[in-house]
């Protein structure tokens, strides 16, 4: 089975799916696969933003929903979420854009938002600017990336030859080693 077959035919779903929550990684890697012909610029950041959209507004909803029960578990950083909830209240635009880019949050910055009772009409259009800016932003690091990656990428098969010889070479150095070893204890 070609890889490069499997890319082109799956890509666009993968990434989708895989940047539902995090995404990072997996934008990247659709930026280079595109670098490389097997994918669509325009469509990757297409593809990686549906999965962005649609991952932050089930998060945003289960915030609307659950919200208050999910963060009352974490009574110990009460004064962040309460500092956190003002800050969505005095900027949703930078909050909700912004959230997407800071670590860690990606997961929790819709709870936070949707258990702030922001409205949806407001969240929606902000979520779906903020996915198509940060697909943008990643899958064009990807892409650039590529230029580097790409011809690593093409000689693979070299480079696992040589990764096989080598761990063969330090296998064989401690086998080495230990016979040595043991054959000295017994003298």
């Amino acid at each position: 089975m070609d890889i490069n077959l499997l890319i082109a035919h799956y890509g666009y779903a993968a990434l989708t799916i895989g940047s539902l929550a995090e995404g990072e990684t997996i934008t990247l890697l659709g930026g280079v696969a595109a670098h490389q012909g097997l994918l669509k610029f325009p469509l990757v950041v297409l593809a990686v933003a549906l999965g962005g959209i649609a991952g932050d507004q089930l998060l945003y909803f289960l915030g609307r929903r659950f919200g208050n029960r999910i963060l009352a578990r974490f009574h110990r950083h009460q004064d962040k979420i309460d500092r956190a909830q003002t800050l969505i209240q005095r900027r949703p635009y930078l909050f909700v854009i912004g959230s997407r880019f800071m670590y860690g949050f990606r997961i929790i910055g819709p709870l936070l938002i949707g258990a702030s009772r922001l409205r949806p009409g407001l969240f929606l259009p902000l979520n779906i600017f903020g996915a198509l800016v940060w697909a943008l932003i990643f899958t064009t690091l990807g892409y650039v990336g590529g230029e580097v990656i790409g011809p690593w990428l093409h000689h693979l098969n070299q480079h696992l030859k040589h990764a096989v010889w080598l761990g063969i070479a330090v296998v064989a150095v401690f086998a080495v080693r230990w016979w040595l070893r043991q054959r000295h204890k017994k003298r």
